[in-house]
């Protein structure tokens, strides 16, 4: 059954391991700060602004722009996926891997307003609410499904799939808001 959500410009997905290795998993914290600090390093907001600007005042969206935002916004999906403990991949910087990402490339002059760049981010308010709650069930899901990796080396399957949930969320917000791709407000929803 398809949803809204399967159409919306922003798709992520990401395969269910079956067994994760408890080792990796154990010391996930530890070994995902040089990558992290790489990722927290490419995500400045001068991104978001520029974008923004060259709706706005050229009523373009060069496709190499949106190229680049893509490429980094897969590769933030996949060093979340391993934070988050949804696979045993260490994120690669260029490789797919199980995460996979899809944001649609926009036409500018046809599908998106030129000034609500300017406001989007503000009409968005109520998703950031939702997603902070999320966020916040998000940590004692990842709690409670790192004693579950360690004592059984599966994820289980519910608390993954909230995890995806929350993450797809996430990415529609991101997609409407800092990536300016769709002017389609976001879906209030897990799917």
């Amino acid at each position: 059954m398809a949803t809204a959500s399967d159409s919306y410009a922003a798709r992520r997905d990401i395969d269910y391991p079956e067994t994760l290795d408890r080792f990796p998993t154990f010391f996930r914290l530890l070994w995902i700060l040089p990558i992290l600090i790489i990722a927290a390093l490419l995500t400045i907001d001068g991104l978001w602004f520029a974008t923004m600007l060259m709706i706005v005042f050229r009523v373009i969206y060069p496709r190499w722009w949106f190229d680049f935002a893509r490429e980094l916004a897969r590769f933030v999906a996949r060093v979340g996926a391993y934070a988050f403990l949804l696979t045993d991949g260490y994120p690669s910087t260029v490789d797919e891997q199980s995460v996979h990402l899809e944001l649609d490339y926009p036409d500018v002059e046809n599908d998106l307003n030129r000034w609500l760049p300017l406001v989007k981010w503000l009409l968005a308010i109520p998703h950031y609410v939702v997603l902070v709650v999320l966020y916040v069930a998000a940590f004692f899901v990842w709690i409670i499904a790192w004693f579950a990796i360690l004592f059984t080396g599966v994820y289980p399957r519910g608390l993954f799939d909230f995890m995806v949930g929350v993450a797809r969320w996430s990415l529609r917000v991101e997609a409407y808001a800092f990536l300016l791709i769709t002017d389609e407000y976001p879906p209030f929803s897990l799917q």
